[in-house]
């Protein structure tokens, strides 16, 4: 397994994966890098896109690995290696979030992430189940 920064020639293949972004927000991931494409054998599987909340805390926004590939350890190898690129910026912890509802939590509790908290969005216009927050220190 490779994880490379993204650039402009993974943009399909993010897009196609990431319905949130457009145009400005994925020449943002790539100026910024913020966005890591996730390859194994010379194929696109997966991606990881993250931010910065208040200029000292890296939050993975993103992690999708590709149905076929999942459950074969290229989620945990993508996170542990986010966790030491952001180490290796100074960063002393890392958040991420996944809702109540999804498999991904026992993933990150078992990569040592901490439940942290929760938004409800009930009866808004991004009503969908409760999005759980995990820490770890890195």
């Amino acid at each position: 397994m490779e994880i490379k920064v993204m650039t402009d020639r993974d943009r399909e293949f993010v897009m196609s994966i990431d319905k949130h972004v457009d145009d400005t927000g994925y020449a943002n991931r790539v100026y910024t890098k913020s966005g890591y494409v996730i390859w194994e054998k010379d194929q696109q599987i997966g991606i990881i896109v993250h931010c910065i909340l208040w200029d000292h805390l890296p939050f993975m926004n993103l992690i999708y690995i590709k149905e076929e590939h999942r459950k074969k350890g290229f989620g945990k190898q993508a996170i542990l290696h986010w966790e030491e690129k952001m180490r290796q910026q100074g960063y002393k912890m890392t958040l991420l979030s996944t809702q109540v509802n999804e498999e991904s939590q026992h993933l990150y509790r078992k990569l040592g992430y901490v439940d942290c908290g929760g938004l409800v969005f009930h009866d808004t216009p991004f009503d969908q189940p409760m999005e759980m927050f995990f820490r770890k220190i890195i």
